[in-house]
């Protein structure tokens, strides 16, 4: 079933968000602190942009979950005033390991969101799944709200950021129509207009 966010699912996304936070295999304890991952790529779109989150629901637990902003801009300038001093307030001291550095600056740092596609493609996404959830069209549901909620707001179009190592993501875009902007040495960039999720 797929359904509108509840805040009582907070607590069950963030410990998706990490059993799927590297490239869809579980990240725990792979930095020093668990909260790093949801404190970037989750919890700040449910604080800010909460009518754009969706949870995938099995057995009346989440199981997954979509979350976005529908105007990348807007949504930078609202994190850095929103959510830049709750992340600094959980997380006040920097991660020596320069490995781990990147998260304490995208957590106060919002700017990272801002490239090269979101003039074009205001809208951007975060999809995280447990295994329990994949290859039943749930991933596919979700994309459909998206869509649907991108076209009434009148969005050009959707794009994100897959670690190229990720290929059961990459494959999954490719299924829904995403084109690929471009790519560096970590990170393939996808763009898709509303209409072709929906």
């Amino acid at each position: 079933m797929i359904r509108a966010y509840r805040p009582d699912d907070l607590d069950a996304l963030r410990q998706i968000c990490v059993l799927t936070g590297d490239a869809g295999r579980d990240a725990t304890g792979q930095w020093s602190d668990d909260g790093l991952l949801p404190d970037v790529f989750l919890e700040p779109y449910l604080v800010i942009e909460p009518s754009t989150a969706w949870v995938v629901e099995q057995d009346d637990r989440p199981v997954g979950y979509l979350v976005a902003t529908l105007d990348t801009r807007d949504f930078v300038r609202r994190w850095r005033q929103e959510w830049s001093p709750v992340f600094a307030a959980r997380h006040p001291r920097a991660a020596p390991d320069p490995g781990e550095r990147w998260l304490h600056v995208a957590g106060v740092e919002p700017e990272h969101l801002l490239n090269a596609h979101t003039d074009a493609f205001p809208a951007h996404l975060h999809i995280d799944l447990l295994p329990a959830a994949q290859g039943r069209g749930a991933g596919r549901a979700l994309m459909r709200g998206l869509g649907r909620a991108a076209i009434s707001a009148g969005v050009a179009g959707v794009h994100l950021g897959v670690g190229r190592s990720n290929t059961g993501a990459l494959a999954f875009y490719d299924r829904l129509g995403f084109r690929e902007l471009s790519t560096d040495d970590s990170t393939t960039w996808l763009g898709i207009a509303p209409g072709q999720l929906a």
